[in-house]
């Protein structure tokens, strides 16, 4: 098997793990010039690929999804990075058709990485068996300086796409219990998840009955998401529900430490990059977001605090494994 793979991608410039896929794939191509980057439409070839995959980018259902991958694994070795591992929280309903596309998936696969060992674990207890899986965790960049003259925005900001879970409601829920005279606005730093727009406006509708002002920027270039990433006051991240964030990789690329609620995910990747979250505990959102207003510089990261592994490291990790299959 050829260890110089394709990177393939899905044609989805808007989709966070196909701006994933193509993140890793710049950085692999600058280390190894026969490298080639490419979408995963009309592939033929039996050379080894690589993809990074999520049934809600591959397919309108799971089931489509995974019969996409098959196919393209019919054609020749595929590895693949997963994303967004099925979980309980899923539902009655998605949990199993989900759990299926992925069980399909990795079967197919000539190799299989998870973003972190928390994910590795959600895989494996889903499908009920041990799985070969080579964790290499999300990279974020150096971080940035907090500037001399910063002066925050009156906001507390969840970064990210929206859809259920993904905290938005707890951190509107811990704003509500602020004095109205001091309450921050609250914003969502992107859009919503496809099929979530509606559970979007409901929940600035729910927000407005508890008296907080809460609006999406809708989606944001790279460069815009920077620059509102480093003027809020607080950043915070309140999954309830993580698989592998990268929305905490975005935080500390601005240079940003943000509030976190505790979780096996969470303390994995405190245990990787230390002192660059303030986790918080269960039912202590609230606190932590007033103390953190009382002192926003905290939430910015100290100029000597490591952040790695950065994308450079990552796409030597992913050499180094595709080398080894």
């Amino acid at each position: 098997m050829s260890t110089t793979p394709l990177l393939l991608h899905r044609d989805d410039e808007t989709h966070g793990v196909d701006q994933y896929a193509r993140a890793v794939a710049t950085a692999v191509a600058k280390l190894d010039s026969a490298v080639t980057y490419r979408s995963a439409h009309g592939l033929d070839s039996s050379q080894l690929a690589h993809v990074h995959f999520t049934d809600r980018l591959w397919g309108s259902t799971p089931e489509r999804a995974a019969e996409r991958f098959e196919r393209l694994a019919a054609r020749g070795p595929v590895s693949v990075t997963l994303h967004d591992v099925p979980q309980p929280s899923d539902g009655e309903r998605g949990f199993p058709r989900r759990t299926d596309c992925y069980r399909r998936v990795v079967e197919a696969a000539a190799g299989t990485v998870c973003n972190s060992a928390h994910e590795q674990r959600l895989l494996e207890l889903a499908l009920g068996r041990r799985v070969e899986v080579h964790v290499v965790p999300l990279p974020a960049q150096p971080p940035q300086p907090r500037p001399a003259d910063w002066q925050p925005s009156d906001e507390i900001a969840v970064l990210g796409f929206y859809y259920p879970g993904k905290g938005h409601l707890e951190v509107v829920e811990a704003v509500a219990t602020i004095p109205a005279s001091d309450r921050p606005r609250v914003v969502a730093l992107g859009c919503a998840s496809a099929g979530h727009e509606q559970e979007l406006v409901d929940l600035g509708r729910y927000a407005a009955e508890l008296g907080v002002e809460f609006t999406s920027t809708g989606f944001l270039s790279p460069e815009d998401r920077l620059a509102r990433s480093r003027a809020v006051a607080v950043p915070i991240i309140a999954h309830q529900h993580v698989s592998a964030s990268g929305s905490l990789t975005d935080w500390l690329s601005a240079g940003r430490r943000p509030l976190t609620v505790d979780s096996d995910y969470f303390r994995e990747m405190d245990t990787i990059r230390p002192k660059t979250m303030l986790l918080v505990r269960d039912g202590q959102l609230a606190e932590a977001l007033r103390g953190a207003l009382r002192e926003p510089e905290s939430t910015w990261l100290d100029e000597t605090t490591s952040t790695s592994p950065s994308i450079e490291e990552i796409a030597r990790a992913y050499l180094s494994w595709w080398a080894a299959l």
